[in-house]
């Protein structure tokens, strides 16, 4: 199942002619590099829907908070963040797990 999955803008890179617009995103506690290309009202700590690294629309905190939550109940955010058998595993080990799944995500 393809899920968008909400996040804070943590930073916007300024823009660069001939450049996609990009932040960094929290999801779920890791910090990404997400195309802002789509939201181009997003601003620093607005809320976005994220598909396969890309923002493709601004959700308010509430909605964001109430569908992490939704994903949480349904298991869906497992392969973001720490399993209850990974409890041991440091942030270094989550952020590149992360990164791998997220990698596995975008082309």
């Amino acid at each position: 199942m393809c899920l968008a999955i909400p996040g804070r803008i943590k930073s916007i890179e300024p823009f660069k002619e001939g450049y996609m617009s990009m932040g960094k995103v929290e999801l779920g506690g890791i910090i990404k590099e997400i195309n802002l290309q789509l939201v181009p009202d997003a601003k620093e700590n607005d809320y976005v829907l994220v598909h396969v690294g890309v923002a493709i629309s601004i959700v308010d905190e509430e909605e964001a908070k109430s569908s992490l939550k939704f994903l949480e109940q349904m298991n869906e955010l497992d392969e973001l963040y720490n399993t209850a058998e990974d409890n041991e595993i440091t942030k270094e080990e989550r952020v590149k797990q992360g990164d791998d799944i997220i990698s596995k995500m975008i082309p």
